[in-house]
C-alpha cells in the first residue's frame, strides 16, 4: 500500500451469503490491517458495523461470532454425499429459516402479520427484528465506531420518498437503528423509524455503495477499492424455473457494479484527454470560461477497485439467500478467504502500482465449480 492510499471495504447485501464478506475480511486483514472506511447495504451494513466497532485485533473474531450465532440452529450434515444431496439439504435449511427464523436476527411474529388488522402493530412485516438490535448492541462498540479511524456508511430507503438515504459516521452519530434500517428488508422485516421517518432496505434502489465512495471520497486521498458483491452479475443460460429464479436474483442485485466501475473509468479517461487538451490550446484560448470549466478541480486520484464476487455453486438454488445452514455459512466463509488470498498474490495485483493509469480494475478470483 502507499502512503497516501487510503483502504476502503464495499459491502453488498445478499443475506446469508455474507458470510462470504467475512470471510473476505479475514483473507486481507493480515495484508490490510489499516481501514479507512467501511460501506455497506443490508447485511454488508452489519458486516461493515462489526468491522467499524471493534479493534483491529477483535474484528474477525467479532465477525465470527455474528455468523456462528446466526447458523447456530440450522442444519448441517445431509443424509448422503452429492450435489443433490446437498442441494436438499440447502432447500430444507432454508424452509427451516423461513419457519423459525434465524437466531441473534429474526423471529417469526405470532400471530403472523396476514391476520392482523390494517395500522396494527406487526401488521407490516412477517419477522420481528428486535433480536438483531441486541446482537448489534453486543457485538458492535458504537462509541468505537462513532469516534474511531474508520469512517462507517449504510443506506436506507425512505419509504415514503423512495429515495436512498446515507448514514454516515463523518456526518452523525450512529447508533443500531440506522444499521438495522439498511437491512429492513420488506415485507420480511419491519420498517426502521429514524427522526420521524421510515426507512427499509437500500438493496431496493441499490445493492452496492460503490457509487457512494466513489462520489463522497477525500480529493487528495489515492482509493483502493475492496468491492466485495454476494450476486454474480454473469452466469449461464439457466435450465430450468429452479435455475431461472436462481439467476434472475443474481441479475437484480448484482446491482449494476460492473456499470459503475466502468462509468467511473470512462469519466476518469474524460477528465484525462480534457486535461491533455487544454494544455495543447493556444495561450490566447486557455483563459476561457469553457476551456477553464474543463479543468476545474484538483487531478483525480489513483483509484484501484478489486472485485471479489461470490460465485454460486452448483448445489445451490434461490434460497441461497436465506440458507443459514452452519456449512452453508463455513463453505462462504471460506470461499471468501480463498478469493481474498487468490487475488492479493496474483501477478496482476502485485504489480498495480506500477502501472500509469489512473483508475484500474481487478476482477482475479477463479470461478468454482
Amino acid at each position: 500500500m502507499k502512503a497516501r492510499e487510503s483502504n476502503v471495504f464495499v459491502l453488498q447485501g445478499g443475506g446469508a451469503l455474507g458470510a462470504y464478506q467475512a470471510g473476505a475480511f479475514e483473507g486481507l486483514s493480515d495484508t490490510f490491517t489499516k481501514i479507512a472506511w467501511v460501506a455497506g447495504i443490508s447485511i454488508g451494513s452489519i458486516n461493515a458495523a462489526i468491522i467499524a466497532g471493534n479493534p483491529p485485533e477483535r474484528r474477525v473474531e467479532r465477525l465470527r461470532a455474528f455468523w456462528e450465532q446466526a447458523t447456530s440452529m440450522g442444519l448441517s450434515q445431509p443424509m448422503a454425499e452429492g450435489y443433490w444431496a446437498r442441494g436438499m439439504l440447502n432447500r430444507l435449511s432454508a424452509a427451516a429459516t423461513a419457519m423459525v427464523g434465524v437466531p441473534g436476527f429474526f423471529t417469526p411474529r405470532f400471530p403472523p402479520a396476514a391476520l392482523l388488522p390494517f395500522g396494527a402493530a406487526g401488521a407490516t412485516s412477517y419477522y420481528d427484528t428486535a433480536p438483531l438490535r441486541r446482537t448489534l448492541e453486543e457485538l458492535v462498540d458504537f462509541d468505537l465506531l462513532n469516534t474511531g479511524n474508520v469512517r462507517f456508511s449504510v443506506g436506507a430507503v425512505n419509504v415514503e420518498t423512495g429515495n436512498m438515504t446515507w448514514f454516515d459516521s463523518s456526518e452523525r452519530t450512529i447508533g443500531p437503528e440506522h444499521v438495522m434500517a439498511s437491512g429492513a428488508l420488506p415485507p420480511g422485516f419491519p420498517a426502521v423509524q429514524i427522526d420521524g421517518a421510515s426507512y427499509w432496505d437500500g438493496g431496493l434502489v441499490s445493492n452496492t455503495p460503490l457509487q457512494y465512495v466513489l462520489d463522497r471520497r477525500l480529493p487528495d486521498r489515492d482509493l483502493c477499492v475492496f468491492q466485495v458483491d454476494l450476486f454474480n452479475a454473469r452466469g449461464p443460460i439457466p435450465r430450468s424455473v429452479w435455475e431461472i429464479e436462481a439467476r434472475e436474483k443474481d441479475i437484480r442485485f448484482s446491482s449494476r457494479t460492473r456499470f459503475n466501475t466502468d462509468m467511473m473509468r470512462r469519466l476518469h479517461e474524460t477528465r484525462a484527454a480534457a486535461r491533455r487538451l487544454y494544455d495543447r490550446l493556444p495561450a490566447a484560448l486557455r483563459d476561457d470560461p469553457d476551456a477553464r470549466a474543463l479543468i476545474a478541480g484538483p487531478p483525480d486520484p489513483r483509484i484501484t477497485i478489486a472485485h471479489l464476487i461470490y460465485r454460486q455453486t452448483r448445489y445451490e438454488s434461490a434460497s441461497k439467500d436465506y440458507e443459514f445452514s452452519r456449512r452453508s455459512m463455513q463453505a462462504h466463509w471460506a470461499a471468501g478467504r480463498n478469493d481474498a488470498k487468490r487475488t492479493m498474490t496474483h501477478p496482476e495485483w502485485e504489480k498495480r502500482h506500477d502501472s500509469a493509469e489512473r483508475m484500474q480494475v481487478f476482477d482475479l478470483s477463479d470461478a468454482r465449480a
